[in-house]
């Protein structure tokens, strides 16, 4: 069971939502607004937030935003208009995944599912070794950033980042292979885990918010590289003296 903050205007969409979020098991607590909303976080604490774009007073993105600039909170978008230039805006201002409205009770929770799953460890019985199940190392240093699979921590020269859990994922995915090149296809099915022939503005709208995190300059990336035509890849970084990176620099951005 998920704890869910619903902030939508419309009675109808919150009041099928609840139900059918109820049914499953969830708890709900639902806001009318995004000032209504922000005002529950503290006091609900959820899980995750379904978020609606078009609200009265305060707009849904600038909700997200606020969210996003202290909480690595899950946040789904709720959207009556997909190919709306506002859900890339929503997306770019760090939502993790959206959802074209109407949408049954079952997509809803099978991306909220997904979603959720991205925040929890993937590994959380590997041990105290130096080493997950899967061989990497918890904690891997490229160039300035440095992280750690096991507590899921980014850090930047020292300096810990506050991820949105798609942007937590998707690092984590590409550095597990440095030097290996990812289709957004690909990576839409690793990381936001959708197995239908997806939109790849999620990708690109997360490699651009991640970017703006961890590289030094954006548009010169050093960890997330894009190859045209191909999709991402992760580096290779340049190797620092105290760099378990994978060695001298390859390809450009």
């Amino acid at each position: 069971m998920s704890r869910v903050l619903l902030i939508e205007d419309d009675p109808a969409v919150r009041k099928g939502v609840t139900l059918a979020l109820r049914r499953r098991g969830h708890e709900i607590e639902v806001a009318g607004s995004g000032e209504t909303g922000l005002l529950a976080l503290d006091r609900f604490r959820p899980d995750l937030v379904l978020l609606d774009l078009m609200l009265p007073g305060m707009s849904g993105l600038e909700a997200c935003r606020r969210i996003r600039e202290t909480r690595q909170l899950p946040i789904i978008i709720l959207s009556a208009r997909g190919d709306d230039v506002d859900l890339v805006v929503g997306l770019e201002a760090g939502a993790d995944d959206y959802i074209v409205k109407p949408a049954s009770g079952e997509v809803i929770e099978a991306r909220m599912k997904a979603v959720l799953r991205r925040v929890v460890p993937q590994d959380p019985a590997a041990g105290s070794g130096p080493h997950g199940r899967d061989g990497l190392p918890h904690v891997e240093t490229h160039g300035g950033l440095t992280v750690d699979r096991n507590a899921l921590l980014v850090a930047k020269d020292g300096g810990e980042l506050v991820l949105a859990p798609s942007e937590l994922k998707l690092l984590l995915f590409l550095s597990a292979a440095p030097g290996q090149v990812f289709s957004r296809q690909h990576l839409l099915e690793q990381v936001w885990e959708h197995s239908f022939y997806g939109d790849a503005r999620l990708v690109d709208a997360c490699v651009m918010r991640l970017r703006g995190k961890i590289e030094d300059d954006p548009r010169k990336p050093v960890y997330v590289q894009t190859v045209r035509g191909f999709g991402y890849r992760f580096g290779p970084v340049p190797a620092g003296p105290d760099s378990d990176g994978p060695g001298p620099a390859g390809g450009g951005a």
